[in-house]
């Protein structure tokens, strides 16, 4: 039975009122009815001064003293530092942005430039301007660098979460929330991806200057080191400047070419797409043909798609990285610290494009031969 106009008005104006404020799209989830639905509602209970409207949300019009305190006021500011020149992190700037939007927030964009500890006197200038709360993803090229991070992020006083950034088990940051894509996962689709398409022999090569690298670095090597398919991989550098740790064996910087050569290999997993795009022409340049003599996996996919002959890539939801670690930030600015830490993790996709094949030359893009594939 249809619930009278009337009743389900009450029922949206007591929940926007004991929150102070409410997104249409959770009404309409609470309400069980459609977002078309709460919009008309809502449209007249602001037309009769019971609501105010705002970017997809409802505000309570009650004095400011009868709405509990930790509830968001319009216009809150929110600062997200970011490091320069980092192009997978837009698409997560637009998730976390349309995010916030959602919630009457403003986002305040800061620009860490490429040298250590760039973004502590960029969150300490944030929150002397007002900020609420905080979305951070530190560059961290070394753990070095990490690490002398970990005790004034562990002392921060606002709510903050961290966008593709996982302090390490046991540090002083270690229970700030995050919000993460599965790199394990997504290096277990491309050696899966490649292992159904008869590949034996592959080489990893990854940038080890970005916490990205360095967890893929471990999956990849974990993975491969347990397959039992396998019968030789390698991992490397993609470039001998990538590299920050150190020190490495000479297989670990070893041009490319080279260690194909030496391993046999018929596949490379190449970290990240803009880098695959400069290997797969180094490759050409030494007369290996992609995907005929070689397949190619890239991952991140920011550009990979763009490539003349488009690359197959691991594709992690960056977009969604952002809205979820917004959501996460609002929420706790709406609860307080009552509830406990949380460590979100988002699974990738692999996205098949024309860089692989399979190992006996024939084509491998029908999407069939792995978990989690997209065709594209």
């Amino acid at each position: 039975m249809r619930e009278p106009v009337d009743r389900r008005r009450q029922r949206i104006l007591a929940a926007v009122q004991a929150r102070g404020a409410a997104r249409v799209r959770d009404l309409a989830d609470e309400l069980q009815v459609s977002v078309v639905t709460v919009r008309r509602d809502v449209e007249e209970l602001t037309r009769e001064g019971r609501l105010r409207r705002g970017h997809g949300v409802v505000r309570s019009t009650l004095p400011a003293q009868e709405i509990p305190s930790n509830d968001l006021a319009h216009g809150d500011r929110v600062a997200v530092v970011v490091p320069e020149r980092h192009s997978y992190l837009t698409e997560t700037l637009h998730g976390a942005r349309t995010a916030l939007e959602e919630a009457g927030m403003r986002m305040a964009l800061h620009i860490a430039p490429q040298v250590a500890g760039a973004e502590r006197p960029l969150v300490e200038r944030a929150l002397a301007d007002g900020a609420r709360g905080l979305l951070l993803a530190p560059r961290w090229h070394t753990l070095a660098a990490e690490r002398a991070d970990h005790g004034w992020l562990a002392g921060l006083e606002v709510p903050t979460v961290l966008m593709e950034r996982r302090p390490r088990q046991g540090s002083l940051a270690h229970t700030l929330d995050s919000v993460c894509s599965d790199h394990w996962y997504g290096a277990h689709l491309a050696v899966e991806h490649l292992v159904g398409l008869g590949h034996r022999r592959i080489v990893f090569a990854t940038r080890e200057d970005s916490p990205t690298a360095r967890t893929l670095r471990a999956a990849f090597t974990g993975i491969a080191g347990a397959h039992p398919l396998l019968e030789e991989w390698a991992w490397a550098l993609i470039s001998k400047q990538a590299g920050r740790e150190g020190p490495y064996t000479a297989d670990e910087t070893a041009d490319l070419p080279r260690l194909l050569r030496r391993t046999r290999a018929t596949a490379v997993v190449l970290h990240s797409d803009v880098d695959a795009l400069m290997v797969v022409q180094r490759l050409a340049d030494d007369g290996v043909r992609v995907p005929e003599d070689c397949s190619v996996v890239a991952y991140d996919d920011v550009v990979a798609a763009l490539a003349t002959s488009p690359l197959t890539a691991v594709s992690p939801p960056k977009a969604q990285v952002g809205r979820a670690a917004a959501e996460l930030l609002t929420q706790r600015l709406r609860e307080g610290g009552r509830q406990p830490a949380r460590r979100v993790e988002l699974l990738p996709r692999l996205m098949v494009r024309g860089s692989t094949r399979r190992a006996d030359g024939t084509d491998g893009t029908d999407g069939t031969d792995g978990v989690g594939t997209s065709n594209e």
